[in-house]
């Protein structure tokens, strides 16, 4: 039998199979404007016979009538960060439109968390205004800022920075720099925001950002701990709750 775990985030909706060993499926679709329709299908595309419960987590959790439990997001997110990260001490979780920093104990339990929700600045969303206002690509992101050199961004509001964008942009600054220059100051504003926890290492970076290997190295730079990440890092919401599922599969 296999848990089933949706994460419904305010951009991209994710689900896990996990058949108490492996996670055995996964998929991910964007959220847009429909998060209830989004979450049933990813539903309707993962369940089957072989599924013996669902839990929802994430900002639509409530929008699943069929799922057996809902489960916080900080749970599911320790949850799944510890099972692909074991020795994860720390987990940092950037979203569409909230940061999130995550204290585990020995036993990869939750210990102390924090969160940012009131402001788009340093998350996924932003970095899709920044990619957006540039004309870059979400994969050429890496390679555009590996050799450039970081224009300082003064205004970290999501609004008033695409403006600034834009007049840097005006006065001559090349796009590489003025993109080092947003990455860096995503990574350093997360890096304070986490120090509130006395975070320990090793750190596991989860999220969509989590892809950038630029977001990875310059996080781990202002945390001043060993910065990890996992192919499926942005899924770590989804497999907390399917491996949450199984486990209350196997209670009965």
């Amino acid at each position: 039998m296999l848990g089933l775990g949706i994460d419904s985030g305010s951009t991209v909706t994710k689900g896990a199979l996990f058949d108490g060993e492996k996670v055995v499926r996964r998929l991910m679709i964007p959220t847009k404007s429909n998060p209830k329709k989004s979450i049933r299908l990813v539903y309707d595309s993962l369940i089957s016979d072989d599924v013996g419960f669902a839990v929802s987590t994430g900002y639509g959790r409530a929008l699943l009538e069929k799922a057996g439990k809902q489960v916080t997001e900080i749970t599911c997110h320790a949850k799944g960060a510890s099972f692909l990260c074991p020795e994860a001490r720390t987990v940092i979780d950037i979203g569409g439109q909230d940061c999130k920093a995550i204290k585990l104990d020995q036993m990869g339990s939750v210990s102390d968390f924090i969160m940012n929700d009131k402001c788009a600045a340093g998350t996924g969303r932003f970095v899709e205004i920044m990619l957006k206002a540039l004309e870059l690509e979400s994969g050429d992101l890496d390679d555009a800022v590996l050799n450039a050199s970081p224009v300082s961004i003064t205004s970290m509001c999501a609004v008033f920075a695409e403006s600034e964008m834009i007049s840097l942009l005006a006065s001559g600054e090349r796009e590489q720099d003025i993109a080092a220059g947003i990455v860096h100051s995503i990574c350093r504003r997360t890096a304070v925001f986490a120090s509130k926890l006395n975070p320990e290492g090793p750190v596991f970076f989860s999220g969509g950002l989590a892809g950038y290997n630029c977001f990875r190295s310059f996080l781990e730079k202002y945390v001043g701990l060993k910065t990890v990440v996992h192919e499926d890092s942005q899924f770590a919401g989804a497999i907390g709750a399917s491996i949450i599922a199984y486990s209350c599969l196997m209670k009965g």
